[in-house]
């Protein structure tokens, strides 16, 4: 194939029109070569390690989108939820907390916020794989550049990266002495620093310093009762990152680094975006009006009686060797040694009101989340004349920790009680008498029923992963390469579970007894406490009586009061092991210096794993309907897909124009689906998710217009469930996830289009101006997991903007920056209101919905100096 070699500048993007105008192609682009002699700067060598060496962009058969320093900057990207404002098909989302955050490409990503489930898209920082999106997500650093693959990249990258790879390259310690800083100041009440210092030590070594601590206000308010508030999405954080390299001689690179961050939050309430009529009991127990009266999301405003802190620490060690070696021509042997610790511990008011029902606060023992692992890989990688060829090997010991609990509130049974009687007659939400409902069934007062500490469970998993791994490229011709990829996966997880319920769970111990010994004494309970308050429970048909009883006893028996659990911590070590292969099979044609097409075919795999929470169901699986008896077995199979590409790169006008496309057609067997039902978090394989669409990217910059750039891209993708799934929770209408076969996945717009124009010219000798701008739409899509239509997200765009002046040689700038800059308000995921969604049916006035809005409009300035 005719390689280009790469040059100097940054990002490749697409449109498929370039795929029709083929024929037109060579003479065209001959054309616009000479015309574009002139600029000393071209687009079309971008070099990226997608395939894990170092490549133009223009020659790897991958829809990549490589962004570079200047352009991550220009979009004000810190984090990994940043890019997805200038990364077309990429959604980013937060639900709990922000250490509960997902990536999805294309449609597809880890659905739920279970730490037990794998991510799809896979996130890699420097060479080091982080086990989870939460775990990769944080403040950056000094970014060189960041590169998004889309589709399975499960042969270099390895497990959970099904749907991609957000692949992350900081800057390394270089041989000159260097340092920068960077002053911020924003709204709402947002101040940064960061700084960095880079230095050489003799002549062998180097070392990098990057520091920063930034805070900012939150912009939520939230109302805690009583007349009292506090703001909530507020940010306090400082992170640290030193690096040594050494270089011993030409053949060696060695660089060690070590990096710690910690984040002390308030992170994250929810807005009313539907109110039900389980909102008037929360109004009428809480001490105002307990939620909004009116839903009006766009007001930001919560109502929350407990706290939300979070507490995060990241922290790590690694260290990567290469060795250009005297073997097979000079291969190339790389290794990453990392050794990481993460853990998050969260507040959280389960309820989202004012009344004081149901929470867990932000202590160690109660509420922790905490992964530990160890991975080493090795590569050797080497070229011929004829070949490009790389082996691998890579370990990973990866070690979960959680505690999870829940504490009742005063207002627990009472809420209940009501919340009961309200799906037989909407007109007990109003009455006080409602309240004591479920006491005189049991015959024991709350306190005594519910107690405080409800639940309280560890889990502790301990994975461990080997894989074998070699990527080649076989040169048939100077224009026709094979690419033939493969990779060995065994995969080794076990998980241990202690469930206990500190409070002992008499009510519903004492209502499950009846109903095993006494059903008849269990309904004459129920049936004088309605027939007190006015239900002829004697004249309901017999199927309605029964309902009834089921709901009560339901009710009274959720997960976290369940005493069942209890009993099932005997029983509470699971196993599972996998061994899978992976791959891909990809054909490359270069018809001229200007294009290339390309054809490939991947097998991508993401591990199976265990539910780590409270699982109950009819039947004791976790393919059951709902009931009180305990899963035990929680695991979930692995999940796969196969993945067909038809794509193609161009380049015009001397390579200052950059045209690429692809086609492509996914298929997921057994996707993992982990969707929240209200009051707990089930996990279902799906047989069948397709994606299929196009993905286009186009960047340019104007030879006759110097400083102009514009860069975008458009993903259309149909990312749709199969039209038959088995379980008794897709039955229409009874099931709570019966909307899902054949409809759009959650999460996945079929349409997102992004775009960016950079404007940068002369004020006065030695002084630049730069002006940017840059916006991402998206279609509609729902942002629940079961697709309710309560939870649909109308079509909206995000517009960024940043303007500067500076000096021409860099060391210095002042820029005015905004993002979402038009105020769009939008959700980042619905959710049922815990407790106070009653039915599965849509449009239901009983039920409430709560969602976890996205940032608003944010303004500020940022001045920048180097020296």
């Amino acid at each position: 194939m005719i390689r280009k070699q790469p040059q100097r500048s940054s990002l490749a993007i697409a449109v498929f029109a370039a795929m029709v105008s083929m024929s037109a192609l060579p003479a065209m682009a001959q054309d616009a070569g000479q015309a574009g002699k002139e600029e000393a700067k071209t687009l079309d060598a971008l070099v990226v390690t997608a395939q894990k060496r170092e490549e133009a962009m223009q020659d790897v058969p991958i829809m990549v989108t490589a962004l570079s320093q200047e352009a991550l900057q220009d979009a004000g990207v810190r984090d990994i939820k940043d890019l997805q404002t200038i990364v077309p098909g990429l959604t980013v989302t937060s639900t709990q907390s922000e250490a509960i955050t997902t990536a999805r490409i294309r449609g597809v990503g880890t659905v739920g916020d279970n730490v037990g489930l794998e991510s799809s898209v896979g996130i890699v920082i420097d060479g080091v794989y982080r086990p989870r999106n939460s775990v990769g997500f944080g403040d950056l650093g000094e970014l060189e550049r960041i590169e998004v693959l889309k589709g399975p990249q499960g042969t270099l990258f390895g497990k959970n990266t099904s749907a991609g790879v957000i692949n992350v390259v900081t800057k390394r310690p270089d041989f000159v002495r260097s340092g920068d800083l960077e002053l911020t100041a924003g709204t709402p009440g947002a101040l940064g620093f960061a700084g960095s210092f880079n230095t050489p030590v003799g002549e062998n070594n180097a070392f990098r310093l990057y520091a920063t601590k930034r805070k900012r206000d939150g912009f939520m308010d939230v109302h805690t009762g009583a007349g009292t508030s506090r703001e909530d999405y507020d940010q306090s954080y400082h992170s640290v990152r030193a690096q040594w390299r050494f270089t011993p001689s030409d053949a060696w690179d060695i660089n060690f680094t070590a990096d710690y961050t910690k984040r002390d939050e308030n992170c994250c309430s929810a807005v009313t975006t539907v109110r039900g009529l389980t909102a008037d009991i929360i109004d009428r127990l809480a001490p105002d009006e307990g939620v909004a009266r009116v839903a009006n999301p766009e007001a930001r405003q919560a109502w929350s009686n407990r706290g939300n802190e979070q507490f995060i620490k990241d922290r790590g060690l690694s260290a990567e060797i290469n060795w250009d070696s005297p073997w097979f021509g000079g291969a190339t042997l790389t290794s990453i040694t990392a050794a990481r610790d993460w853990e998050t511990v969260n507040g959280l008011d389960f309820d989202y009101s004012t009344a004081d029902i149901l929470y867990r606060v932000a202590d160690r023992d109660e509420s922790l989340s905490r992964f530990k692992q160890f991975s080493q890989e090795f590569r050797l990688t080497g070229s011929t004349d004829r070949i490009d060829w790389m082996v691998g090997l890579f370990y990973a010991n990866e070690d979960i920790t959680r505690n999870e609990s829940y504490r009742i509130g005063k207002d627990y049974g009472a809420y209940l009680s009501s919340a009961i009687l309200t799906s037989i007659n909407p007109a007990f939400r109003n009455l006080a008498s409602s309240n004591t409902f479920l006491q005189e069934v049991s015959g024991l007062p709350y306190s005594a029923g519910f107690g405080d500490l409800s639940a309280l469970d560890r889990y502790d998993q301990k994975a461990k992963s080997i894989a074998v791994f070699t990527n080649n490229s076989f040169h048939v011709t100077d224009a026709f390469d094979i690419i033939l990829g493969l990779r060995y996966t065994k995969e080794d997880k076990e998980l241990d579970s202690l469930y206990s319920n500190p409070s002992g769970g008499g009510h519903c111990g004492t209502l499950l007894t009846l109903a095993q010994t006494s059903p008849a004494t269990l309904a004459g309970r129920i049936a004088n406490s309605l027939i007190n308050r006015g239900v002829p429970f004697g004249s309901l048909p017999a199927a309605t009586q029964q309902t009834i009883i089921s709901n009560v006893v339901g009710f009274s028996c959720l997960p976290w009061v369940n005493p069942l659990h209890n009993a099932a911590s005997r029983d509470s070590h699971q196993e599972r092991s996998e061994k899978e292969w992976s791959g891909t099979l990809k054909f490359a044609y270069r018809a001229n210096e200007n294009a290339m097409f390309y054809l490939s075919g991947a097998r991508g795999y993401k591990a199976g794993g265990f539910n780590l929470d409270r699982v109950q169901s009819s039947t004791g699986l976790s393919s059951g309907g709902t009931g009180v008896t305990p899963v035990l077995d929680t695991s979930f199979p692995g999940e796969f897909v196969d993945s067909y590409e038809l794509g193609t790169k161009t380049t015009w006008a001397g390579g200052n124009l950059l045209l690429n496309a692809t086609l492509f057609h996914q298929t997921y067997s057994d996707f993992q689906l982990n969707s929240f039902l209200g009051t707990s978090f089930v996990v279902r394989s799906i047989p069948e998710v397709t994606s299929q669409g196009i993905d286009t990217e186009i960047l340019w910059q104007a030879a006759s217009v110097k400083g102009l750039m514009l860069q975008g891209g458009v993903t259309y993708a149909k990312t749709e469930y199969g039209e038959t799934i088995p379980g008794g929770d897709f039955i229409n209408p009874t099931g709570a996830l019966y909307k899902l076969p054949g409809s759009q996945v959650s999460f996945a717009p079929e349409l997102s289009v992004s775009g960016a124009v950079t404007y940068e010219w002369e004020l006065d000798e030695g002084v630049l101006a730069r002006f940017n701008i840059g916006a991402k739409y998206m279609s509609e899509f729902n942002t629940g997991s079961d697709l309710d239509p309560e939870k649909m997200q109308d079509a909206y765009t995000v517009v960024n903007a940043r303007i500067g002046i500076g000096a021409s040689d860099r060391s210095w700038s002042l820029e005015l920056w905004g993002l979402n800059i038009f105020d769009k308000y939008y959700n980042q995921v619905g959710f049922d209101a815990p407790l106070q969604n009653l039915s599965p049916l849509p449009n239901q006035a009983v039920n409430s919905f709560n969602a976890f809005p996205g940032a608003p409009a944010t303004y500020g300035v940022t001045f920048r100096k180097r020296f």
